[in-house]
């Protein structure tokens, strides 16, 4: 009985990252979840017209719309490091909504919203509120066909695989931590992006090719954000990224991007960016194993400076066989090196970094999560220590 209940509670915790990072709704790449073709309690406003009838002769139910579907994560977390700055003692950690929506059997919307607690609440003229709200995502698409869906809206940019294939809700991943590089709120890569994308798959004769091709603002005028209100600068961001999904290696994913844009930050010299990036993922629980590396490149406009910053990682986990099954014991290595004379990453630290963890499934849809980080930002100063515990829920 102990070796049904844990494969059965693996099974549903596999259909349910299923439908999250690939269901036919939204794309894998993006990590979306699929509307559902009805929901309890959806407000109609439209229904699909001839509907085929069944064999009593009664038609069959159509379909309303819109449906709607809502969803959403949380976590608890501790933290005890051996330096300041950074979180200790118990924190709340985002609380995120997922709303999904068939608007019609080709068009669909997909909208993420986070709150996160803020450090300084209740102070300042007026007080600060407790929570930060933040419109993560906001997607509206329209399919075509496998081969051509496009869509508009604010994204998770795909200029990495992690950075869309796991959200702001941390019981997603299995690791507490996101990669340095990818991290939100972070400026290595532009995690957000305000536009267009074309995306779309081919069999290729098992490869499996994808693709995804975007027009956008990329980088704010503070360049760990996004530009939502519009372009600071009259030059588009540009992205490309090309992954395939072969069916002889099950779980393997390979793939690469591209990503241009012009940098605009008041009172500073204009840069161009390029962004070259590559991933090799084994996306299976015995084991996962996720590799990624992104030079990023800076131009001075109409000046000699050219810089080029590094960054990868590599992560390893395994999922214990039978009744152990439920353990999941981690490990990732990550290394950032900045150009020394770069000014668009003057505020970005070096890093070398290592996280030990194991994730603990306590039900099908909560997770107890424990990892060791150690970082090392100057190679001559001591590292950074710290524990870190966290229960995460999808509900």
């Amino acid at each position: 009985m102990a070796f049904r209940r844990v494969d059965r509670i693996a099974v549903r915790s596999a259909l349910v990252l299923a439908v999250w990072l690939g269901s036919p709704g939204f794309s894998a790449a993006q990590g979306d979840a699929a509307p559902l073709s009805s929901a309890p309690g959806a407000h109609s406003t439209q229904t699909q017209q001839g509907a085929p009838a069944d064999q009593t002769g009664r038609d069959a139910p159509a379909t309303e719309y819109p449906a709607l579907h809502l969803s959403g994560f949380a976590d608890v977390d501790f933290a005890a490091q051996n330096k300041s700055p950074g979180p200790r003692g118990f924190s709340e950690g985002q609380f995120v909504l997922h709303l999904a929506s068939a608007l019609s059997p080709r068009v669909n919307f997909f909208g993420e919203l986070s709150f996160t607690p803020r450090a300084d609440a209740g102070t300042g003229t007026p007080p600060a509120s407790g929570f930060n709200a933040e419109v993560e995502r906001i997607i509206i698409r329209f399919d075509h066909s496998d081969q051509l869906k496009v869509s508009f809206g604010r994204y998770h940019t795909p200029v990495n695989w992690w950075n869309t294939a796991f959200h702001h809700g941390q019981w997603l991943q299995t690791t507490i931590s996101r990669p340095e590089m990818v991290q939100f709120g972070g400026t290595f890569l532009p995690v957000h992006f305000v536009g267009a994308l074309a995306e779309g798959a081919f069999p290729a004769g098992g490869w499996n090719l994808n693709y995804q091709a975007g027009l956008g603002n990329g980088r704010g005028n503070v360049i760990s954000r996004a530009g939502d209100a519009g372009d600071n600068n009259a030059r588009t961001a540009q992205l490309l990224s090309l992954f395939a999904k072969p069916d002889r290696a099950f779980g393997l994913q390979v793939g690469g991007s591209l990503y241009f844009d012009r940098i605009s930050v008041p009172g500073r010299p204009e840069f161009s960016e390029r962004i070259t990036a590559g991933h090799a993922v084994w996306q299976r629980e015995d084991p996962e194993i996720i590799a990624e590396i992104a030079d990023v490149r800076h131009q001075e406009i109409g000046g000699p400076l050219t810089t080029s910053s590094l960054a990868y990682y590599v992560q390893t986990a395994y999922r214990l066989p039978s009744v152990a099954r439920l353990w999941k014991p981690y490990f990732r290595f990550e290394h950032i090196s900045v150009g020394a004379t770069d000014p668009v990453f003057a505020s970005v630290p070096n890093l070398d970094g290592s996280t030990l963890g194991v994730r603990y499934d306590i039900s099908t849809y909560a997770a107890i999560k424990s990892e060791v980080r150690l970082r090392r930002r100057v190679s001559d100063q001591p590292r950074t220590n710290g524990w870190f515990f966290q229960i995460s829920f999808t509900f």
